[in-house]
């Protein structure tokens, strides 16, 4: 298989479109998000003044907002700068225009009716952000839990250090009654217990949004009525925590891999992006505080092709869940010519490529060495968005030989095709095992025990 010659990486499109706008007079573009409790995060830009091709300007701005909603969350876009650009963003970001997934999805999270508003410099909002502290709590006898769409992990921990971790198969997508997820989930922090002589605290990460503990949206719950996701899985960790009766925080997972990051390597200024079933993401700040931002990348945009890879969720094409997922690996398996059973789900498929390339299988290696290719052309453009200076990458499709071709070869497009990119960030991948269940153990360190035990 030949690299991906479809691909259109958005970053140089960016960079190019940046020259041309500030050497034709540029014009003021300003756009934020706000997302609950009035938090605003704002994205300063320009436009040409003289715009000779609007319909590229519009392109790549639109695919800005798309990337600023899904990785900072929000219920109403801001805009002041040209009033086309505007209009345009009002009438594809309503309820029945191209992006209604956005703003049906965005509305359900923030519980709040979606609205792109237009403004004047005068009333353009003031950024306000919010300070998280993460976990890194590691005294005590500890739990920890990362839930996944084809497996969840969890893991005994005693003092930071695993004793005990287990990933266990469960098919969360296909099951339309909770009871079977929450019992899931429940059988599982119970095997972890056995192992520790007591339990101190059950820290968790889960796929999809998640605010104060409570679900909002979530791929793992796709087959629940909407009426019982409202009633018995919105408040479900709610539930587990007043079981067990003891300090219980769960958040999303790609903010775990940040954390993951940020224990592991010793280090700030962490991206965190975990390949799985699908692309989860998490951003520890320079100063070692999570922002609180969604962070949903799998919804992001990486690539501008016309053709590009649709998404089977929003419908939307070139997000990263094609790009940095299994998802890709089969896509890609059967560009090279690989084949697989009728009916294979997508980790068996994953284990299947992941074999032929740990064998020196070239098509199963050349799958890898795109989904690097990929990666290495997504770094300068995550950096537009994230002031990251590690990017830690986690995950089932980390594992094997397949995760150091990933590694590599992404290495190798920075040093190569973006050097300065090279020069600031530095790319970890951590042995096989944290690969796969470092997001549980690094989640057991999230609540806080307060007061001494015994």
């Amino acid at each position: 298989m030949k690299s991906d010659p479809g691909f259109q990486p958005v970053y140089p499109a960016w960079s190019a479109y940046l020259d041309r706008a500030k050497a034709s007079g540029p014009a003021p573009l300003r756009l934020a998000v706000e997302r609950e409790d009035g938090l605003v995060s704002v994205f300063d830009a320009v436009a040409p003044e003289r715009d000779a091709d609007p319909e590229a300007t519009y392109r790549l701005v639109e695919r800005v907002v798309k990337f600023l909603l899904w990785s900072r969350g929000g219920w109403r876009i801001h805009v002041q700068g040209p009033a086309a650009i505007g209009r345009r963003l009002q009438a594809d970001y309503a309820p029945d225009g191209p992006r209604a997934f956005d703003v049906r999805t965005m509305a359900g999270v923030y519980e709040r009716p979606f609205e792109v508003v237009r403004h004047s410099p005068a009333t353009f909002p003031e950024a306000r952000e919010s300070i998280h502290f993460p976990g890194g709590y590691l005294d005590g006898f500890r739990i920890g839990f990362d839930l996944g769409a084809s497996d969840y992990k969890v893991a005994a921990v005693v003092d930071g250090q695993p004793v005990w971790s287990e990933e266990i198969p469960w098919a969360p997508a296909e099951h339309a009654d909770p009871e079977y997820h929450y019992e899931m989930i429940q059988a599982g922090l119970k095997k972890a217990a056995a192992h520790l002589p007591r339990v101190d605290a059950v820290g968790g990460s889960s796929a999809g949004i998640l605010i104060r503990r409570q679900v909002r949206i979530a791929s793992l719950f796709r087959s629940v009525p909407a009426a019982d996701f409202e009633t018995r899985v919105k408040g479900m960790f709610d539930r587990l925590a007043r079981e067990w009766g003891v300090p219980f925080e769960v958040i999303n997972d790609g903010e775990v891999t940040a954390l993951a990051g940020r224990l592991s390597l010793g280090e700030t200024g962490v991206l965190g992006v975990a390949m799985g079933s699908s692309e989860a993401a998490g951003f520890l700040d320079g100063e070692g505080h999570i922002p609180g931002w969604l962070d949903e990348l799998a919804f992001a945009p990486v690539d501008l092709a016309p053709g590009a890879a649709a998404d089977e969720w929003s419908g939307d094409r070139g997000v990263g869940a094609n790009y940095f997922s299994q998802q890709a690996v089969a896509r890609l398996a059967a560009a090279a010519g690989l084949s697989f059973p009728e009916g294979m789900r997508l980790p068996e498929r994953l284990r299947e490529v992941q074999a032929l390339a740990a064998k020196g299988n070239m098509p199963a290696a050349r799958v890898f060495e795109q989904i690097g290719a990929y990666l290495g052309h997504t770094v300068p453009w995550y950096e537009v968005f994230y002031g990251f200076k590690n990017l830690l990458v986690l995950g089932r499709v980390m594992s094997g030989p397949g995760g150091q071709i990933i590694m590599d070869t992404a290495a190798d497009v920075l040093r190569t095709r973006y050097p300065e990119t090279a020069g600031r960030i530095r790319l970890h991948l951590l042995d096989e095992k944290s690969r796969r269940v470092g997001q549980a153990v690094a989640a057991a360190s999230l609540p806080e025990i307060k007061g001494a035990r015994t």
